[in-house]
């Protein structure tokens, strides 16, 4: 994406993961942070545009690490929707995103990663940092939503081609399955994020994941071994250990409020929220596809014909609300989940997550109520809330 090159004067509230200025100010030139300071003593440029919204909030753009779609759009099934779909995401927060390829054949990656490879001309929306691939090399029997006809087990040949340069960042395997622990290392020495999920891995097996590379766990208690006082499993593998980072889903249906706020007094310093949305999300309630699988969608869950849940259609500003009524966090916490944690797991976290100068210009304005009155990515307003004001 192109910088914008229009120079932006925002006066809010300033909150940021590792600073809150009651009274802020923030100078945007050329994609770019270049002043962050307190309103008073930082004037407008002569030639900015001002914003001035002193009783708004003012935070970094929302990364998602699970995107499986959203507007009707399935990436799985056609991953050439991934640019439409990441044109409208700042509706919502969203700065940068993982699009999600779910169980499929493996000839759905490269289409996938030429998808991405071929950057419409004047693209302007959330940015695709690179695919999270979710599956195949899942275990059948914690499947969820992904059509079991695809599942395969994990070979180094299968994954030769994926590293960050070729467009994939992320991906979710069941490290118990034959030959998983020699692609886990691989993955991870090509520069590959590698998750555990969709998983029957016990404590012990999880652990061993953790020292072949492991670094993620994908929607934590969903589709792996329940938390049992004698057998942790996966689950309670990713909560005693101190490095891996924990993805969770806070739509208040995919984990219980209270145990998500138990989650939070355990392990926040590593909690990653993401939506794990589906095609179903910015649409009305109906019948939806999800890696080929026709899903169900009412007001608040998306769910298989035998009751299976199937992604979700929680919006990323949602999310955020969610997890500071059910912890009790302060939104600076919050925006921790979203902002830094990925971007430190991605290896981008020297410009992208903060509002600092010299990072990357993807901000979010949004309301007392924190709602998002306009979302701005790499120094470009993509989107405003209709009746606010600049």
């Amino acid at each position: 994406m192109e910088a914008g090159n229009t120079m932006l004067y925002i006066q809010a509230r300033v909150v940021t993961p590792n600073k809150v200025i009651e009274e802020g100010a923030v100078v945007v030139a050329n994609g770019r942070i270049t002043a962050v300071a307190a309103a008073s003593s930082l004037p407008p440029p002569p030639t900015a545009q001002v914003i001035q919204s002193p009783n708004y909030v003012l935070v970094p753009g929302f990364i998602d690490l699970q995107l499986n779609g959203a507007f009707g759009h399935d990436f799985t099934q056609h991953p050439e929707t991934i640019w439409q779909v990441a044109t409208q995401l700042p509706r919502y927060g969203v700065t940068s995103f993982l699009p999600t390829i779910i169980t499929s054949p493996l000839v759905t990656v490269p289409l996938a990663q030429q998808v991405l490879g071929q950057r419409p001309a004047a693209f302007r929306g959330a940015e695709p940092l690179g695919l999270h691939l979710e599956g195949p090399f899942i275990n059948p029997q914690k499947k969820g939503a992904h059509n079991p006809h695809h599942i395969q087990l994990p070979t180094l040949e299968a994954v030769a081609g994926w590293q960050p340069e070729a467009y994939v960042r992320l991906v979710t395997l069941a490290p118990e399955m034959p030959g998983a622990m020699a692609v886990i290392a691989a993955l991870s020495a090509q520069g590959v994020i590698v998750s555990a999920g969709h998983s029957l891995a016990t404590f012990a097996i999880a652990g061993a994941s953790f020292e072949a590379g492991v670094r993620y766990g994908t929607h934590l208690f969903n589709a792996m071994l329940t938390l049992h006082h004698r057998e942790p499993g996966l689950a309670g593998a990713l909560l005693a250990d101190k490095h891996t980072v924990i993805g969770i889903i806070p739509d208040g249906i995919h984990v219980h409020p209270a145990l998500l706020k138990l989650v939070w007094q355990t392990a926040a310093p590593r909690l990653n929220v993401v939506t794990d949305a589906m095609a179903a999300l910015g649409m009305p309630p109906g019948t939806y596809d999800l890696g080929g699988f026709s899903v169900t969608v009412d007001e608040t869950t998306c769910r298989l014909p035998d009751g299976t849940l199937a992604g979700s259609i929680l919006s990323m500003d949602t999310a955020v609300r969610n997890l500071i009524t059910y912890t009790g966090c302060t939104l600076a916490e919050a925006m921790t989940t979203v902002t830094t944690i990925p971007a430190n797991l991605l290896g981008l976290g020297q410009h992208k997550g903060h509002i600092a100068p010299g990072y990357d210009a993807d901000l979010v304005l949004l309301t007392p109520a924190l709602h998002i009155a306009m979302t701005i990515v790499n120094g470009q307003i993509i989107y405003q809330q209709p009746n606010h004001e600049t």
